[in-house]
């Protein structure tokens, strides 16, 4: 018996230990992949875009209709103008990963109504920011139907149905579709006749609003069990099957076509309900989860916060931080160590919606007037860390190793206890160890440029709250 045990005690090691293995190359594949903003709105080329095929592939649960989308249906029947939202991570924001798919085919049901698609996907990102970003970038443009997708991307349940709810109260009318994509490793799942864990947590919000939602790896998983696909492959060097991703998150072409081809198959079926379309969302349930983000939200900087004369807004549009202006029209940037910028509001969280890159610095916060440490809160698919009177960093680094000789998006989400509370970031003198946080292999530019990496500055685009703005 002592045998058994050790042996399986051996066995669960070395598979926690892949495991630990695995999510750390995604989050890392996923933190490479945050630059910059994308253009908003699209419009698909039809001469440019294929048109995905729903047919040759039939599989129970592949999508669950609930509800369907009967406003949106109800709109295209009649020939209105729609827009179509896309909020997600970096599966979103790329263009073939699915989105353009998407879109062609949904145009292609309903040829003579005028759609704009708007994508607010960021990269490396979850319902966290998604949460406090989803007004700004989603909702003001006021989308007929909103795809969500965030599973690959640590699939937080909290701050999904905080999406869901703010959706639902902005404007009852816009329908909501949840979309699955997978990672490496979950095909097995699939093949298994399962579903991977993080996707049934969304699942259970997904019933709880009546929203449909489809599992967008389902195919692409079987077609590998079969033999006929390479979840991660070379192009180059292999010819005889279908090549999903180079990285094992992010789809090709090929495999965005079959990511496009099961929500093709749950358009058609959802088409074909017949639900009047005058369903009221209006009045919504009790939370599923009490402490959801529906009271999430981000702001302009200079209208919710006080600067020190050492802040100074950049515009972003025509300088070297082009590559945001999609996020942040402009960015309050500080090199001089004690520059500080405060703000007031009534809730349980703040942050930041910032750009790192070779020259940032590290900051400091203080909270209620007390200098505060931060530590992690180690809750899975999300970047919160919380506010500690000790026993956690001073410091904020806003340089990683990621920032080798480029700018990227980012952001920090920080937890204090609920209240009013005043909150003060400062800019602090003391300087990262950027060598070591690059490491060896990341040296060239740092070493042929020491002067780019040898500062202290900050540029803050937005402010994240979790909770209401109080006047100064």
């Amino acid at each position: 018996m002592k045998q058994y045990l050790l042996i399986y005690l051996l066995l669960l090691a070395v598979t926690t230990a892949a495991q630990t293995k695995d999510d750390a190359e995604r989050n890392r594949l996923i933190a490479a992949s945050q630059e910059g903003a994308s253009p908003l709105f699209f419009t698909v080329d039809a001469a440019k875009v294929p048109l995905v095929s729903p047919e040759g592939f039939t599989q129970t649960g592949e999508y669950t209709l609930r509800n369907g989308l009967p406003h949106f249906f109800k709109k295209a029947a009649a020939g209105q103008p729609l827009r179509v939202g896309f909020i997600g991570g970096s599966i979103t924001q790329g263009s073939w990963c699915y989105r353009l798919q998407t879109m062609r085919y949904v145009q292609s049901m309903f040829p003579a109504v005028t759609m704009k698609g708007i994508n607010a996907g960021v990269s490396g990102t979850g319902t966290d920011l998604g949460a406090c970003r989803l007004k700004e970038q989603l909702l003001i443009h006021h989308p007929d139907l909103v795809f969500i997708e965030f599973a690959a991307n640590g699939a937080y349940t909290d701050g999904m149905e905080g999406i869901i709810r703010q959706i639902r109260r902005y404007d009852p009318a816009i329908d909501i579709c949840l979309i699955y994509t997978i990672y490496n490793g979950q095909t097995k799942i699939y093949a298994a006749d399962s579903i991977p864990e993080n996707i049934q947590g969304l699942e259970k919000i997904a019933a709880y609003y009546q929203l449909p939602s489809v599992q967008l790896g389902m195919q692409a998983s079987l077609l590998e069990k079969e033999g006929k696909l390479v979840w991660k492959g070379d192009t180059a060097q292999v010819h005889d099957r279908i090549v999903f991703s180079a990285d094992g998150i992010h789809p090709l072409a090929a495999g965005g076509n079959l990511y496009a081809e099961a929500i093709a198959r749950a358009f058609d079926s959802m088409r074909r309900m017949s639900i009047s379309g005058n369903q009221d969302n209006s009045t919504l349930p009790a939370p599923l989860i009490a402490d959801n983000w529906e009271d999430a939200g981000m702001y302009d900087p200079q209208q919710l916060a006080t600067f020190s004369k050492d802040w100074l807004p950049e515009v972003t549009a025509g300088s070297r931080l082009q590559q945001f202006k999609g996020w942040f029209p402009y960015v309050m940037k500080a090199e001089q160590p004690g520059a500080s910028f405060t703000f007031r509001f009534k809730g349980n969280m703040f942050g930041f919606f910032d750009i790192g890159g070779p020259e940032m610095g590290q900051l400091t916060i203080e909270v209620d007037g007390k200098a505060m440490q931060v530590a992690e809160r180690g809750i899975k698919g999300t970047r919160l860390l919380k506010a500690v009177d000790n026993g956690g960093n001073p410091l904020i680094n806003r340089f990683n190793n990621y920032c080798n000789n480029r700018y990227r998006g980012q952001h920090e989400l920080i937890t204090v206890e609920p209240g009013n509370h005043t909150v003060t970031i400062r800019l602090s003198a003391d300087k990262a160890d950027k060598h070591k946080i690059l490491g060896n292999a990341q040296l060239e530019d740092i070493t042929a440029h020491p002067d780019k990496y040898d500062r202290t500055v900050a540029y803050i685009g937005k402010i994240l709250l979790r909770g209401t703005p109080l006047p100064q």
